[in-house]
């Protein structure tokens, strides 16, 4: 049986009064239908996306075949600690080699640590880059710039290690690097222990980092290097 509506002149059935009815009687957020489906998935999208750009990146040493560490292809993109001229270290005994430019990085993750805490964490890695030098050749003004790339090693902190430290040496074309071992890591942390400022690196160099070193009490009490 059927009954005329008021409104329109339509027909309708008791199920489809009925139909009209329930809808009614959802909740307000089920009635909109695709649309706001679309808008809840874009809402958690949008969410989701927040919480992963919070998460920390891994950024720190990569390794392949054991203790090989793999040259990082990216640490351009790290942080920039700084860069020096002429700080080469020569063997005991021998002439000190050319000047080179020593560009130094820092994987963005330890760098924003440090910062806080004034201490390196477990995977931190350090990239230095050795570029040979130019000179300008104008009258009257001098200048040096940098140059083609020259040598490329690694200064990791791991718990991996047997004293928590790995040094790395890559040679031209070298996707990944043994570290190193013997008398030449020796003279390594001979000299990391000796003539640093905070842990094992060189942090009297880089003023921002060192004035946080200070700062959080982590300077090495025996530091004495200018």
């Amino acid at each position: 049986m059927t009954r005329k509506t008021r409104g329109y002149g339509e027909s309708a059935t008791t199920e489809e009064r009925r139909t009209r009815r329930d809808s009614y009687s959802f909740p307000l957020f089920l009635r909109g239908g695709e649309s706001l489906l679309l808008a809840v998935l874009v809402l958690a999208g949008a969410w989701t996306f927040a919480l992963s750009a919070q998460a920390p990146a891994g950024d720190g040493p990569q390794y392949a075949s054991g203790n090989n560490l793999v040259r990082p292809d990216n640490y351009r993109e790290w942080i920039f600690l700084g860069s020096s001229l002429g700080l080469n270290y020569p063997q005991p005994g021998a002439a000190p080699g050319a000047d080179q430019f020593n560009n130094v990085f820092v994987n963005p993750s330890s760098y924003r640590a440090f910062m806080q805490t004034g201490k390196w964490p477990d995977k931190t890695i350090w990239v230095l880059e050795f570029r040979g030098v130019g000179k300008e050749a104008v009258a009257n003004r001098r200048g040096q710039f940098q140059t083609n790339l020259v040598g490329f090693e690694a200064n990791v902190k791991d718990s991996r290690f047997p004293d928590g430290w790995g040094y790395f040496v890559f040679r031209d074309g070298e996707k990944s690097g043994a570290p190193l071992s013997g008398d030449t890591v020796k003279r390594c942390i001979d000299c990391h222990s000796a003539h640093t400022a905070v842990e094992r690196t060189f942090v009297q160099f880089y003023p921002q980092l060192f004035d946080v070193a200070k700062k959080m009490g982590t300077v090495k009490k025996d530091y004495t290097d200018p």
